[in-house]
């Protein structure tokens, strides 16, 4: 059987400079890699502290008006990505004092502690503590 696993999920973005400003410091992500392609193209990696390798978000300036028109809206308007914590209550205090706009208050549901918020571009994210296997 072969082994697979997602290595990146592409994130369209406005411009680098300020997705990586939001990603570290609202967020508390780790900037991985960030590489000049030229032609104004750069490789940019952000992952959560404590992320498996290779768990990132690859971050896409956005070209042309179909991808433009798509940032902040990747999904429809549907919750997009899940932002697993092994702390819900730290993250969620910590994210709101950097200045993260949480779309709702926090709840618990069966699966665990969560809470939706938008990142800078107006996707919508989960922030959730899983409930631990009883």
């Amino acid at each position: 059987m072969k082994a697979q696993r997602l290595g990146a999920v592409a994130l369209l973005v406005r411009d680098y400079d300020e997705a990586i400003t939001f990603y570290t410091r609202a967020l508390g992500f780790e900037l991985i890699e960030d590489t000049n392609q030229g032609n104004g193209k750069r490789w940019v990696l952000v992952a959560p502290p404590g992320a498996l390798p290779g768990t990132c978000l690859l971050l896409a300036k956005a070209e042309g008006d179909e991808q433009v028109q798509a940032v902040g809206n990747q999904s429809g308007g549907r919750v997009f990505l899940f932002l697993y914590t092994d702390d819900f209550w730290r993250d969620y205090h910590a994210m709101r004092e950097r200045g993260v706009h949480f779309l709702e208050e926090p709840r618990t549901e069966a699966y665990g502690t969560v809470a939706v918020f938008r990142d800078y571009y107006g996707n919508k994210w989960d922030l959730l503590e899983p409930r631990a296997a009883e």
